[in-house]
């Protein structure tokens, strides 16, 4: 009796003790969210994170509304919506990847992706499609021709000139490249290829190898050290490929103009705002995302040797010709290739992502075989897949209907699996194809079947085994969740009810109004010489804004550029504070430009019409929405938070 009692006494103990090692800081309708729950999401949510009371009380404040709002979705039975299970079951599914895996075998995956980002391969390859689905006569046919293209290179003839000939590589863009793929590292190839390239000598072809997309074969033609990664700006002038040998001239022109700006000192980030046709880079001063090693970003090769081929940082190319137009480079920023240590988690994050992942998992599933007490049970009871091989399964699929025994195959952690198990498995997951072996099919598709129990079954137990595996899945459920709430009772809503949106507007209307402003023409001079010039030719009556660049522009594309809008002078640097009379104005200089404006008309403030305002009272009229609703999920649904332990989060 005293062992009972010292049991239950040592136990209630460790109960109050985890309670108060992670107490609960907030419940909602009774479900407790602790403080270490909390903590997780408030880190990271916030990579600086404030503990005072004013930061806490305000992340809080929209942690409270968060789950209110997901509160309310359960209520309403949003987690039972198939179409949501299977979306969540879907992420389920791919977060629990990097937990699928053998550790020891990633961790050499990890390394070897490490040493091969020191090293860049440049190769070539020719490609003989096949499909994945492809039955066995066409795969057989498509490897035969890939050897007999291996054959010929051997025998003598030119890599380029077999890959872009006839019957050669089904890779488009052979015909203009031969195949060559330049440089490349981890990563930026699929990962069966890119250990191919690794794997074969300077010089040598490698033996066909095969990807999704179908048979490979390889000439690797160099390999060298790491370039590192590179931060880089361009200026762009674009040649499309329509473009006439005018208007390329043009382009040619116009690079080297801006090429001489640059020797003469002008900002680089300047002339890119101004002058760069990229506009994903050109309001960033041409900045582009960082390429090279152990990055996924590839640029054309012409356009990564002008860029290493950079020296010092904030060093400029001359211009250079791609497909794309023309291009003068920046060196931004360089970096070698970081120590190990410093990249691990990144490489680690890539090799859950990639191909290579999978290939661990066959070690991990014996592992959990053993863990999980594993009996194959399936020698004599297999056969009747076998004997009942037939053609019916290639031409349609497998049908469970004609089994009528259910003997067992296998058992896992102490549950039975049986045919009728396996054979339901081969309906949802089984194609045929003609001329398979019988025996080699089965035994294969009963591998997969039982890989698929033991990853299932590990996968059902990685919330109670993994916190943060846990956490992850919580914040999609509840994503989801809220995402299909917001939908329906705010954003859908405010679109949908038109006669609400429009009673709101009206309501509202002396928020909607334009400002003062100006409707004309902008004409933005470099110099206060043909600022000059294009006051005089306004002169003319009728004179076009196409006629003057055409003028202006005659010796330099850099002399003028035009603006035609309607302008709010208050939001706008040149026009700010000025005053305009209608017609032609007077040139003015602002920040080393020059400026020659024409109105057309002056528009005086006042109300926006509803078309005009539509969008931005839309995004008014959801927000009001959202707290009416809100006030009624807080009068709904009961929450307590002990701001005690809030408080206590930084200590």
């Amino acid at each position: 009796m005293k062992k009972v009692v010292s049991f239950i006494s040592t136990l209630l103990f460790a109960i109050q003790l985890n309670a108060q090692q992670d107490p609960v800081l907030m419940e909602i309708d009774g479900q407790k969210v602790t403080k270490s729950e909390f903590l997780q999401v408030y880190l990271k949510n916030n990579p600086n994170p404030r503990y005072d009371k004013e930061a806490l009380d305000e992340y809080m404040e929209l942690f409270r509304k968060f789950k209110l709002k997901v509160a309310e979705a359960e209520a309403l039975g949003y987690d039972t919506i198939p179409k949501l299970k299977k979306e969540l079951d879907g992420y389920k599914k791919q977060l629990a990847q990097p937990y699928l895996v053998d550790a020891a075998k990633n961790e050499e995956l990890v390394k070897e992706a490490y040493e091969r980002i020191k090293t860049e391969v440049r190769a070539s390859h020719i490609l003989v499609r096949v499909e994945s689905t492809a039955t066995p006569a066409d795969t057989l046919a498509a490897y035969e021709r890939i050897l007999k293209l291996k054959s010929r290179i051997e025998a003598g003839e030119d890599f380029t000139a077999v890959a872009k000939g006839k019957n050669g590589s089904d890779d488009p863009s052979a015909a203009s490249n031969g195949g060559d793929l330049g440089y490349f590292t981890a990563f930026q190839m699929v990962y069966s290829f890119e250990d191919a390239a690794y794997n074969t000598a300077v010089g040598a072809i490698s033996n066909p190898i095969r990807t999704r997309f179908g048979y490979h074969i390889i000439l690797v033609k160099d390999k060298r050290p790491a370039r590192g990664t590179i931060k880089a700006a361009h200026i762009m002038v674009a040649t499309p490929k329509t473009a006439t040998p005018e208007e390329i001239s043009n382009a040619d022109k116009k690079i080297n103009e801006l090429y001489v700006k640059l020797q003469n000192g002008e900002k680089f980030e300047d002339l890119a705002k101004l002058h760069s046709d990229d506009p994903s880079s050109s309001q960033k001063g041409g900045e582009l995302p960082p390429f090279g090693s152990g990055t996924s970003t590839r640029m054309l090769p012409v356009f990564e040797d002008a860029a290493f081929g950079l020296k010092n940082n904030g060093d400029f190319s001359a211009p250079i010709k791609t497909d794309y137009g023309y291009h003068i480079l920046k060196r931004i920023d360089w970096n070698d290739v970081k120590p190990f240590n410093d990249m691990k988690k990144e490489i680690q994050s890539k090799v859950n992502r990639d191909e290579r992942s999978k290939r661990t998992q066959d070690s991990y599933v014996e592992t959990l075989k053993k863990e999980y007490g594993f009996i194959d049970l399936s020698n004599k009871h297999l056969q009747w897949f076998m004997d009942n091989f037939d053609s019916s399964s290639v031409n349609g699929k497998w049908s469970s209907e004609r089994l009528k025994t259910s003997f067992e195959l296998c058992n896992l952690a102490g549950r039975t699996y049986n045919q009728k198990d396996f054979s339901t498995y081969l309906e949802k997951n089984y194609r045929g194809q003609k001329g398979e072996d019988k025996k080699k099919t089965i035994d294969t598709q009963y591998a997969n079947w039982i890989k698929s129990i033991v990853l299932d079954y590990e996968e059902s137990k990685l919330t109670s085994k993994y916190p943060d595996y846990k956490a992850l899945v919580q914040e999609y459920h509840d994503g989801i969740l809220l995402y299909e709430i917001m939908t329906e009772k705010v954003w859908n809503k405010a679109i949908k009810d038109t006669m609400g949106l429009k009673a709101f507007f009206e309501s509202n209307r002396s928020n909607y109004r334009w400002p003062f402003r100006i409707e004309g023409t902008v004409y933005e001079c470099a110099d206060n010489t043909h600022a000059k010039t294009v006051f005089k030719m306004l002169k003319k009556k009728n004179i076009t804004s196409k006629e003057i660049i055409e003028k202006v522009n005659e010796e330099s594309e850099l002399n003028l550029r035009v603006k035609v809008n309607k302008f709010d002078p208050e939001q706008i640097n040149y026009l700010k504070g000025r005053s305009f009379v209608n017609g032609r104005n007077k040139p003015y200089e602002f920040e080393g430009k020059y400026y020659v404006l024409f109105v057309d008309k002056n528009l005086p403030a006042g109300n926006k019409e509803f078309s005009e305002a539509k969008g931005a009272a839309t995004s008014d009229y959801q927000t009001y929405l959202e707290k009416m609703w809100l006030s009624e999920l807080e009068k709904k649904h009961s929450v307590k938070i002990n701001k005690e332990i809030l408080y206590s989060l930084g200590q």
